[in-house]
């Protein structure tokens, strides 16, 4: 339901040992591969991971029989934007028409689904954008505090030692369907969380 202004989260809270892996997913990355994202929505239920995939509507819709795929192993699809402008850039009324038009197509195909919104093209949500989101119906907008570059196409290890150097009890990471870097290292980032004690959650477990 529409209300206030939505409240911006960048990381959960620090006294629990949980970490959100997070992932864009859609076209904002070129000739996205669906083999890739198989591959890793593999690899997350073969580690009992459930992961949080930020997804763009727009293309979510055009490629739907990923939706049941993603939510089998518990995963959780949340909002980012119809179309992946950079939301900074918009009037209020495209802004709204963004958050919006991902809003319903999550309904559509996902109803129990998209809880949270994440804006595109900004690492931080504004005033301007968490009034419009608030205005859609949501009460969170998701940032991140932890974000290793993976789309600049860093390599596995970089990918791997920039989530270990920035990732604390209750980060947020921001991760990226699309990039072989990312899918080959994600079983060493849940590795070495697991290994410092933190258990990689998805988001609504993480605000609970």
């Amino acid at each position: 339901m529409p209300g206030g202004a939505a409240t911006a989260v960048a990381h959960g809270p620090r006294d629990r040992p949980q970490v959100a892996l997070t992932f864009h997913l859609g076209p904002h990355e070129a000739d996205q591969d669906l083999s890739l994202a198989h591959r890793l929505l593999t690899e997350a239920a073969e580690l009992l991971v459930s992961i949080t995939v930020f997804a763009v509507g727009q293309w979510l819709d055009e490629h739907r029989d990923l939706v049941p795929v993603i939510l089998a192993a518990g995963n959780e699809l949340a909002n980012h934007t119809y179309s992946h402008p950079v939301l900074t850039a918009l009037p209020a009324d495209l802004v709204a028409a963004e958050i919006i038009g991902c809003r319903d197509v999550l309904a559509r195909l996902a109803p129990a689904q998209g809880r949270y919104f994440r804006p595109s093209g900004t690492s931080t949500a504004t005033p301007l954008i968490l009034a419009e989101a608030g205005a859609a119906g949501y009460r969170t907008v998701v940032d991140f505090d932890v974000d290793p570059l993976d789309y600049t196409s860093p390599g596995a290890d970089a990918v791997v030692a920039r989530v270990r150097a920035g990732v604390r009890p209750g980060s947020i990471v921001s991760m990226h369907f699309g990039y072989p870097g990312t899918v080959t290292a994600f079983a060493r980032i849940v590795t070495n969380l697991r290994t410092a004690g933190l258990v990689p959650v998805s988001v609504r477990d993480l605000l609970v």
